[in-house]
């Protein structure tokens, strides 16, 4: 059994993580800045699943004190956090340069430094026990920069995937540390983020069925998985390569 630490869980992918994880035999522990949508998802989880153990607190992960002392109170609280899922995210933005900075700002702070934050908490506690999962949720657009209002989110997901890698990079030189790292990159998955975002947007598929994805990528603790498989594994590959007035249109 493994105790799952998942932040921004309150809706969208990282409620849906808690869904399958809990069906799959985790125990929990999940934040998200509304606490009250947690508790409605721990009750409909132990509703499902009674001999799951799911525990909630709030955090705003752009509170880096916060960060640490909630991912410490739960690793003490469920006798040992044992995979951490950097999930919590933001979507706003501007074009460069439109008067959007703040947007932008708050983009960058929550999507990056948040999840530097929660890294480094995260290591905290694993590197004291020797050995975790940390598992960074990224985006496809991390693959290339990217026009108009997804300029910041795509840049904020590069770093973070650079980040993950880093850290994974470093244990690979670290045999007395059991501990993994893997980056989820997201292609387009229905969320609260992009609910705004027409149905019809290309490749969009349903939360349910993108999470499932993400879910069997964490359960094999593969290095980087790219979700839904079809078609952003051979697309992820071809946007790396693509002239730049190509890979814009997918912005």
């Amino acid at each position: 059994m493994t105790t799952t630490l998942i932040t921004g869980a309150s809706s969208g992918i990282g409620a849906e993580l808690a869904r399958q994880l809990a069906a799959a035999g985790h125990d929990l522990a999940l934040c998200a800045r509304r606490t009250e949508r947690l508790d409605e998802l721990a009750g409909e989880i132990t509703a499902a699943h009674p001999e799951r153990r799911v525990a909630v607190k709030a955090l705003d992960v752009t509170d880096d004190d916060a960060v640490f002392r909630v991912f410490h109170e739960f690793d003490v609280e469920l006798g040992g956090v044992e995979r951490v899922v950097v999930n919590a995210g933001l979507g706003k933005g501007a074009p460069i340069g439109a008067g959007g900075y703040a947007a932008n700002r708050a983009t960058a702070m929550t999507n990056f430094i948040g999840a530097l934050a929660q890294c480094e908490a995260a290591m905290e506690i694993f590197r004291a026990r020797k050995h975790g999962h940390l598992v960074v949720v990224s985006s496809m657009s991390a693959m290339r920069g990217m026009p108009r209002t997804m300029t910041s989110y795509a840049a904020s997901k590069a770093g973070v995937a650079a980040l993950a890698e880093g850290i994974r990079s470093e244990m690979l030189g670290k045999p007395d540390l059991d501990i993994t790292v893997t980056t989820i990159f997201p292609g387009y998955i229905r969320s609260e983020m992009n609910e705004k975002v027409e149905q019809q947007t290309r490749f969009m598929v349903d939360t349910e069925t993108g999470v499932r994805g993400i879910v069997e990528a964490i359960e094999k603790g593969v290095d980087t998985a790219r979700v839904p498989a079809w078609p952003w594994k051979p697309l992820g590959t071809a946007m790396r390569h693509l002239p730049l007035g190509v890979v814009r249109r997918l912005g």
